[in-house]
């Protein structure tokens, strides 16, 4: 079967025909079809779970067929210990991310509904792709949705929010695909990523490569100083674009450094790897004090954000296999965490329309269930060991300290600013007296919101307690992509 295809293609057909129902009277049917959908779109990436070899490097459940044939273009898909558990991760996201929405958005439920479905199975394309054009296509279609779902779902400032996203990460592209088409030539008229692994490519060829996936990639991640569009978007978007942008498509720009960067310009990714470390530290450190002084909690998680991803880029140049898994790591614990932060706030926001933490005191009085569900988030996004923001960030420290001991000691000092601004949020929105009336008058998370959380929360624990399930899938790639990255150093 085309295991992959049909993850792919299933949510996105689902999607179509929610767009397909746009009457007024059709919004329960609407909202049912598409949970199911969502559903039937985590069922059938189960099989690659099931089928998936652990101890082996090569692609797996790989399709081709060609495409453009004149352009030598390949519809060619296949998964490997790399990319794996991001279809998962995607699958499972977009069904949280379904019920989030399911009571709260009442205009346009459809367009909602559909929007995320089309994305989920673009966002699959991406980490599915094995030749270059097909990559870059699904990896520029993913803007078209979320820029939808900013704006017109978003905040005051939707149009703005949207504008600033699309215009960021396209002008970013546009650097990659003057790459795509010098290796395309170079290689004799292919976008297979494959042979573009393998081609001989100088030092100055391989540094301007370097620089034109940078743009694109670091600007995804995003990595500092390309950073300062995404906590505008935060801010203005809808809980479930928050929560999907947080937890999939930053990680399209990390996964993007392993599949292009590292492998095609392996000289040049060693030969600037202390700037990767440095912007990579200045994140985790500098955007983590950012983090300290914000007002807003959806700006608050957003520069956490930035700041847990600093973890994972700065894991992957050091350049060994601790690093390189636990950046991978780092990646998946981040979409549960980052992504579960975002749908608290906006949980709250849907009872109080505030995000300010000067509005909020006290909650655990009158909503404990779901201050409990928060606590444990905020401690996961802490990185408190038994929970899944530790595991990935423990590794890329330990992988630092082997490394360079003061590079180590640098993120490591990071996770106490991380530990600081989280808990300092979490204190003076849900502990201490009631505020004010408005908190006095929430009332505690319903079965649908404490089912959602429930996922999310089982999710973060079994992560943080057994994480070999993760690291097993990608040990042997992780180690062939390394061996693959030496071996052109020597040479």
């Amino acid at each position: 079967m085309a295991l992959l295809s049909l993850a792919i293609w299933t949510p996105i057909v689902f999607g179509v025909v929610l767009l397909a129902m746009g009457r007024p009277e059709h919004v329960r049917a609407v909202r049912a079809l598409a949970l199911f959908g969502a559903l039937v779109s985590l069922l059938v990436t189960l099989p690659l779970y099931v089928q998936f070899q652990v101890d082996s490097s090569a692609m797996q459940f790989v399709e081709k067929a060609a495409w453009i044939p004149h352009l030598n273009v390949q519809y060619h898909l296949g998964l490997d210990g790399i990319s794996f558990w991001f279809v998962l991760l995607t699958a499972f996201m977009t069904v949280v991310v379904v019920i989030a929405g399911w009571e709260v958005i009442e205009q346009r439920v459809n367009q909602y509904m559909g929007a995320f479905l089309i994305l989920s199975g673009l966002m699959i394309g991406v980490f599915s792709a094995l030749d270059a054009m097909l990559f870059f296509v699904f990896f520029e279609a993913t803007l078209i949705p979320m820029y939808l779902i900013i704006g017109i779902w978003g905040g005051p400032n939707k149009i703005y929010a949207a504008f600033k996203f699309f215009l960021y990460t396209l002008l970013g592209s546009l650097l990659m695909l003057v790459a795509l088409v010098y290796l395309y030539n170079k290689s004799g008229g292919s976008f297979d990523l494959a042979t573009w692994h393998k081609l001989p490519l100088g030092m100055g060829a391989q540094t301007l490569l370097f620089f034109a996936f940078f743009a694109a990639f670091a600007v995804k991640v995003p990595m500092w100083p390309v950073h300062t569009w995404l906590p505008d978007v935060h801010v203005e978007a809808p809980t479930g674009g928050s929560a999907i942008l947080a937890a999939i498509m930053l990680k399209l720009g990390a996964y993007g450094f392993l599949r292009f960067s590292m492998p095609i310009a392996p000289d040049a990714s060693r030969e600037w790897a202390w700037l990767m470390i440095a912007l990579s530290l200045i994140a985790v450190i500098y955007v983590g004090l950012v983090a300290l002084v914000q007002q807003d909690m959806k700006k608050l998680v957003a520069y956490s954000s930035v700041a847990h991803m600093g973890f994972v880029t700065l894991g992957f140049f050091i350049f060994n296999e601790l690093g390189v898994a636990g950046g991978l790591v780092q990646m998946i614990a981040h979409g549960f965490v980052s992504g579960a932060m975002f749908l608290c706030i906006g949980v709250l926001y849907d009872r109080v329309h505030s995000r300010e933490i000067a509005s909020y005191g006290g909650v655990i009085n009158t909503m404990p269930k779901f201050a409990a569900f928060a606590l444990l988030f905020a401690m996961a996004n802490c990185g408190l060991p038994g929970t899944a923001g530790f595991v990935g960030e423990w590794m890329v420290i330990l992988a630092a300290v082997q490394y360079n001991f003061w590079i180590g000691l640098a993120a490591a000092s990071a996770l106490i600013f991380g530990a600081a601004y989280t808990l300092w949020m979490f204190k003076r929105v849900y502990l201490g007296d009631v505020a004010n009336e408005q908190v006095r008058a929430l009332s505690d998370i319903n079965s649908r919101e404490f089912f959602m959380l429930g996922l999310l929360a089982v999710a973060v624990l079994f992560m943080g307690i057994y994480p070999k399930p993760f690291t097993d899938v990608m040990d042997a790639s992780v180690a062939e992509l390394l061996r693959h990255v030496a071996l052109s150093k020597l040479n």
